[in-house]
């Protein structure tokens, strides 16, 4: 078993840390997983959520960025993550394919969010999802956008503010003037 570097970056979520690999994890795409379940035929992410304190991971090129739950501190798991993928590197295929939900979900949505969903894949969405998030467009009607954050944007505190308006100027800007961005509730 050849050693693998890991190196830990934090994300603007204070819960979410990226553990960046010298090896890709994801080799098209991304994958975000909130259960174990929805890990399918990726064994690395099943072996990772077998960790204390995990909620939900997003693996994407070579990294894969690790939420934890509020209660348990990172200098209980982070030891913990490293000696997982140290351990189960080598079985992991890159090439793993999930389901693709979202491009069924784009065949079906009308042509204004196909246009933001466009402008926020050149724009917003490579930086969500380089901190372990992503962002889906729900709704959009009377200039009203809706949108659900993936991923450890999710939990973040910078995405009900920072995060937020920069979509909304980006969209004023390249779409509709008019155009506010909430978030949809959970449930």
């Amino acid at each position: 078993m050849s050693a693998i570097e890991v190196f830990i970056q934090p994300t603007p979520n204070p819960n979410a840390l990226k553990f960046v690999l010298d090896r890709p994890v994801k080799k098209d795409g991304n994958s975000t997983y909130t259960t174990p379940s929805q890990c399918g035929d990726n064994k690395l992410a099943l072996h990772l959520f077998s960790i204390r304190g995990v909620d939900q991971l997003h693996f994407f090129d070579n990294m894969i960025t690790v939420t934890k739950f509020n209660y348990e501190e990172w200098e209980e798991i982070e030891d913990k993550i490293k000696q997982c993928l140290e351990e189960n590197i080598e079985a992991h295929d890159a090439n793993y394919h999930d389901p693709d939900p979202e491009a069924d979900r784009r065949k079906k949505l009308s042509p204004e969010l196909l246009k933001i969903e466009e402008i926020l894949d050149r724009t917003i969405r490579p930086g969500l999802q380089g901190d372990g998030g992503d962002i889906m467009a729900l709704s959009y009607e009377d200039h009203i956008l809706i949108v659900k954050y993936q991923g450890a944007c999710g939990t973040c505190p910078s995405s009900a503010t920072g995060t937020l308006e920069a979509i909304k100027a980006i969209l004023r800007d390249e779409f509709d003037p008019e155009i506010d961005v909430f978030i949809a509730p959970e449930f």
